[in-house]
């Protein structure tokens, strides 16, 4: 599991584009809203939990059709379905890499582009520790869509059709902790809420996941 990770991290590393595609989609989409809405501080701070939210789901979703069709294109993941190894475990390994690439970058500026919404420190840190919950979950249902549409002609699509319903739980109680933060009421049931749909993620997607790619290899 570790040898995937490393692997997958060196990789990301030499095709720095990429990474930075999604981090630069994440900070105009993001930045473009306080200019088009104007300057009302009310309003921004009404927005500012959907608004980041949904450009981090996006975010997010531009890296999953790559996670698996570079490994399956030169046989590596042929490799690791006839390795010792449990095919889970190595998916979980992928899964990290994922998530260290394309979900911890937006959890760490998600605060700065927040204050773009004149939040106060309490939401920032509510909307940092709702994306350190939510975007796992998203790398991991994602993961399940990657693996479905493997090999499938138009396959970018179809795996947002696939995947973008599933967002949904993650989308609701993520931005819902930041609102109910800012009204007064406490974050910590969509906390513990974003915090449940992890741990159901963390298992049951990796063998979904591998269910989907043994279906592809086949």
């Amino acid at each position: 599991m570790l040898a995937v990770i490393h692997r997958d991290l060196l990789l990301a590393m030499r095709r720095k584009t990429e990474v930075l595609t999604a981090l630069l989609f994440f900070v105009i989409v993001t930045s473009l809203f306080p200019l088009g809405v104007g300057p009302e501080p009310a309003l921004l701070r009404k927005i500012a939990p959907g608004v980041l939210w949904v450009a981090a789901l996006l975010a997010t979703m531009l890296g999953l059709q790559r996670m698996f069709a570079a490994d399956h294109a030169d046989g590596t993941l042929e490799q690791m379905l006839l390795s010792p190894t449990p095919l889970a475990l190595l998916v979980g390994g992928k899964n990290l890499a994922h998530w260290l690439v394309c979900g911890l970058p937006l959890v760490l500026l998600a605060p700065l582009l927040g204050m773009q919404f004149d939040l106060d420190a309490g939401g920032l840190g509510v909307l940092a520790l709702g994306l350190l919950l939510g975007t796992p979950v998203l790398s991991l249902i994602g993961s399940i869509g990657a693996a479905l549409t493997l090999g499938v002609r138009g396959g970018g699509v179809l795996l947002s059709l696939l995947v973008l319903p599933l967002y949904i739980p993650a989308l609701i109680f993520g931005a819902g902790a930041v609102q109910a933060q800012a009204s007064g009421q406490g974050a910590s049931g969509h906390l513990s809420l974003l915090g449940a749909l992890l741990v159901l993620s963390l298992f049951f997607a990796p063998l979904a996941t591998t269910a989907a790619l043994r279906i592809a290899l086949e």
